[in-house]
């Protein structure tokens, strides 16, 4: 698999797992923003709530996606070190939280009343996840 790995990201494993993991950072801004608009908390004139939450559902959909390469990266090239046990608890957590996410959107209608806080969990996660991966990297440069 590292092979496999080395090859789809040209010898760059870490440069390529910043670069998609700041992206999901980004784009986890933008989706805070469209699930106000989507909630009325912010009501732009031109962005209703039906199109705002058709947004935050597709780039939502997009950052499961980036998430789920970084950590197939993650785990696959790099394993489960030692050191860097903040940030596997971290992105576990993360990846669980999207799942129960995901779950209560498509299945679990019933437990809709916790989506903000599943929501902001998921934006705390993945920015804790950032910072203990990306953020040092960055930092070291």
């Amino acid at each position: 698999m590292d092979g496999l790995i080395d090859t789809l990201t040209r010898g760059n494993p870490t440069e390529v797992k910043v670069v998609l993991a700041t992206v999901a950072l980004a784009l986890s801004v933008y989706q805070v923003a469209v699930i106000a608009f989507a909630y009325g908390k912010v009501r732009p004139r031109f962005l209703g709530a039906a199109p705002a939450a058709l947004a935050h559902r597709a780039v939502g959909d997009a950052i499961a996606l980036i998430l789920v390469v970084c950590a197939t990266i993650c785990i696959a090239y790099y394993g489960f070190d030692d050191d860097a046990g903040l940030h596997v608890a971290a992105a576990s957590a993360l990846l669980l939280a999207l799942a129960l996410k995901v779950a209560v959107v498509r299945r679990l209608h019933g437990l809709g009343r916790l989506l903000p806080v599943i929501g902001a969990s998921i934006w705390v996660l993945l920015a804790l996840t950032w910072l203990t991966s990306a953020g040092d990297f960055l930092a070291d440069r």
